[in-house]
Order: structure tokens, then C-alpha cells, then sequence
């Protein structure tokens, strides 16, 4: 039997169908993403070769914030199991976090601006430009200048790229991508002949888990850059919603509402970049985590950038810790780079949400 809408009592006609989940209002999913997100941080420490029961996680938190464990409901750890969580399992965790909302974050912005679904973070060619700083710097020994060469690569990238899309003309979504792609596959080639000329032994493992991505490194410094990225250029650009909205009828129609049209898709390309360059520093080139999110997101919450944006950046932070999480424990004791998972669990996601999205059209 067929479900039948009732006609109004005041109008005699049948109330419009609700839109399934995209009727819940926006606080109520950002207090369950965020819910989410708290619990998975918590249980994706938790998982490895060492057993870490939750209250021992939440009673190391509570340990190095000062306060006594046993009175709020935790554990009190040895130094060995508190290392292990404070140490080595929590930043990576949460580096992981801060990585996956700031490149679902970037993803987002760069397929408003550039009115494009397949833009992701490394369309203006910071990847390739981040790659290039990375390698060099192992390649001359000094790792410890990986984070800053790998940003400064970016960053060169991205000026390289807006210079080349300027001198043309206009800047343009069309001129944009086009002096991105131009200027990717300049550095890719950059690189590629660097690694070639320069590269011997051990240094071919390490170039290459990094442009695979990898956060086995993470510690409390990769936190620091990771997260105070995030709430220093991420969290304003969560603010452009109505300006990207207005990007999606056109540049015309953009101006029409009163935006300045060439100065606001600029800053939003530099403050995307500023943000993509500090995840890539610390994380190597992670693929899909900004392309498949907005999409996922747009499924369940509609197409209105305010909303997808900080939807875009906790679902984000979701994917990527347990991506991470099953990169390093699913080979226990090989670790698989992250980047390789997500683009096996990327791809596939990423042909659903297309086939979705034409069913729902």
C-alpha cells in the first residue's frame, strides 16, 4: 500500500514532502559531528598494538591538564602507557583531526570559488609546490625543516600560479585552474628530476612516504601547526558562506549583491592556500579528503556553502582519524601511508556520490 500525504486543513492542498535528513536543522547536526568527533578521538586512541581502554585515555587528558584522574572518572596510567598516549597517540590523532577539517575546509572553498565539483585543496598546484620544498630538504639532510620548506614550497606555488592567471588577464575561475594545473605539473616535473638526480638509498623510502602522506611523525609541534592553522585562517574562512553562495550565480551576479568580485576571490584563494599549505606541511599529500567531503555533505545538508562549511570541516576530521587509524593498524606491524588508503576509499565513495547525486536530479 502507498503511503498518502494529508491535504491541509486550511489550504486543501497536500503539504510539500520533507527532504528526509536534509530537513534537520544545522546546530543539530553540528552537536552530532562534533559528539562524533569527540569519540573518535578518544577510541582511535585507544586502538593499537598497546590495549588503551578509554578511561585511561580520558585520566592521561586529565593528568596533563592538571587535575586529579580518579576523581573524575579516569584511570591513573603508568609512564609508559601515559606516554604512549600523550606522547605518541594523541597529537597524531588529533593532528589528523585538524588535517581532515582543514583539507574538507579548503575543498569546499575552492569548489565555490571556482564553480567547479572536481576542485580540491591542490588545484592551485600547492601539492606539487609542497612536494618540491619537502624533497629538497631531505634530500640535503635537514628534516627538521621539512614543515617550512614544505609550506614555503606551497606558497611559491600559489604566487607562481595567481602571477600566471593575472599576467592573462582577468582573474578568472576558468584562468585560475588552468595556471594551477600549468604550474602542478611545472613543479611535479621539478621534482620528479630532483628525486631522479639526487635521490639514493634510504632517502627513496622517506620521499616517498611523504608524497604518499603520512602522519607517523605527528607530534605536539605538527598539533600546533595543524590546529593553530585551523583556528587562525580556518575558522574565518567558515564565516564566508554568504560570499561563496553569492560566487555560485556568477561573477555578475556576485557584484550585483554588493561583493567585490576579483578582491574577495583572491583573498579566498590566498587564505585556502595559506590553510592547504600548513595541513601539507605536516601531513604530505593526502588526495580526496577535500574533494569527497563536500560532496557527502552536500547530499545530506544541501548546497548552501554557510552550512557545508563547518559540516565540510567536522566530517572531515572524522574521515581522516580513522582513515589514519586503519593505515596504522590494519598491516600491524607495517604501516600503510595514509594517502594510499584514502585514495582506495576515496575512489569508490566518490563513484557513489556521483551515481547519488543523479539519481536525486
Amino acid at each position: 500500500m502507498t503511503a498518502t500525504t494529508a491535504p491541509s486543513a486550511t489550504t486543501g492542498q497536500a503539504p510539500p514532502p520533507r527532504r528526509g535528513i536534509r530537513h534537520v536543522p544545522t546546530g543539530v547536526w553540528v552537536v552530532i559531528l562534533s559528539a562524533v568527533l569527540l569519540l573518535s578521538i578518544v577510541f582511535a586512541v585507544t586502538l593499537g598494538p598497546a590495549d588503551i581502554r578509554p578511561t585511561e585515555v580520558w585520566g592521561s587528558i586529565l593528568g596533563h591538564l592538571g587535575l586529579d584522574p580518579t576523581a573524575l572518572g579516569g584511570d591513573v596510567l603508568s609512564p609508559l602507557r601515559d606516554g604512549i598516549v600523550w606522547e605518541l597517540r594523541m597529537p597524531r590523532v588529533l593532528t589528523a583531526a585538524a588535517v581532515g577539517a582543514g583539507l574538507a575546509l579548503s575543498g569546499t572553498v575552492m569548489q565555490a570559488i571556482t564553480r567547479n565539483p572536481l576542485a580540491d585543496p591542490y588545484l592551485l598546484g600547492l601539492s606539487a609546490g609542497a612536494s618540491l620544498g619537502a624533497v629538497a630538504v631531505i634530500l640535503l639532510g635537514v628534516g627538521l625543516l621539512l614543515p617550512i620548506a614544505a609550506f614555503a614550497g606551497a606558497l611559491t606555488a600559489l604566487l607562481a600560479t595567481l602571477l600566471l592567471a593575472g599576467a592573462a588577464g582577468t582573474l578568472t575561475p576558468t584562468r585560475t585552474v588552468l595556471a594551477g594545473l600549468a604550474v602542478s605539473a611545472f613543479f611535479g616535473a621539478l621534482t620528479s628530476l630532483v628525486i631522479f638526480w639526487s635521490a639514493t638509498g634510504d632517502t627513496y623510502r622517506e620521499i616517498l612516504s611523504w608524497l604518499l602522506g603520512s602522519l607517523s611523525g605527528a607530534g605536539w609541534p605538527a598539533v600546533a601547526i595543524s590546529v593553530g592553522a585551523l583556528l587562525v585562517v580556518g575558522m574565518p574562512l567558515m564565516l564566508t558562506g554568504r560570499t561563496l553562495d553569492a560566487f555560485a550565480f556568477g561573477d555578475n551576479a556576485a557584484s550585483a549583491l554588493g561583493i567585490g568580485v576579483n578582491s574577495a576571490r583572491w583573498l579566498l584563494l590566498t587564505a585556502t592556500a595559506l590553510l592547504t599549505g600548513a595541513m601539507v606541511a605536516v601531513s604530505g599529500s593526502i588526495g580526496f579528503v577535500g574533494l569527497i567531503l563536500p560532496h557527502a555533505v552536500r547530499l545530506v545538508a544541501g548546497q548552501r556553502n554557510r552550512v557545508v562549511l563547518p559540516l565540510s570541516a567536522l566530517a572531515g576530521a572524522i574521515f581522516l582519524i580513522w582513515i589514519d587509524t586503519g593505515a596504522r593498524t590494519l598491516f600491524d606491524p607495517r604501516e600503510l601511508p595514509v594517502g594510499i588508503l584514502t585514495a582506495v576509499v576515496g575512489a569508490p565513495v566518490f563513484a557513489l556520490l556521483l551515481l547519488r547525486a543523479r539519481r536525486i536530479r
